[in-house]
């Protein structure tokens, strides 16, 4: 499941096992609190540094206009979030993504545990901007 060529894979890759630990054992149709919590005792158990629902400010023009909360920030590079829904839609995938953008993280994962198998998607954002390149804006 580790792909080299995609940023922070070995990471997503265990989030991924410790996801599918996890729906094996539950299976579907659970509220998305009781797949968060089993899916904290996987990730501690693997080994992963994370934080549950973490809250990040969100800003326009500079200035702070509220909150949000991530499920889980692991390894402070990569944000998880979690469904348990039928099917995802194009709404979930915009969250995950919005959430990627405002805090300029690279790599997300959007977790479906609502479906008969575990769906998950590796989202990356277009509009990530490296720690490189924003201490360099003149």
């Amino acid at each position: 499941m580790i792909n080299i060529e995609y940023p922070h894979s070995a990471i997503t890759s265990q989030v991924i096992g410790c996801a599918m630990r996890v729906h094996g054992q539950l299976g579907n149709g659970f509220q998305e609190v009781i797949y968060q919590r089993a899916l904290q005792i996987e990730m501690r158990l693997a080994g992963l540094k994370f934080s549950r629902e973490f809250e990040m400010p969100i800003y326009y023009r500079g200035q702070h206009i509220g909150t949000r909360r991530v499920d889980f920030l692991v390894e402070d590079i990569i944000s998880v979030e979690l469904k348990a829904v039928v099917q995802l839609q194009d709404v979930h995938f915009a969250q995950a993504i919005n959430y990627l953008e405002a805090y300029n993280l690279e790599v997300g994962l959007l977790i479906n545990f609502g479906e008969r198998s575990l769906n998950f998607k590796r989202l990356n954002n277009k509009r990530y901007k490296s720690v490189q390149t924003l201490m360099y804006i003149p």
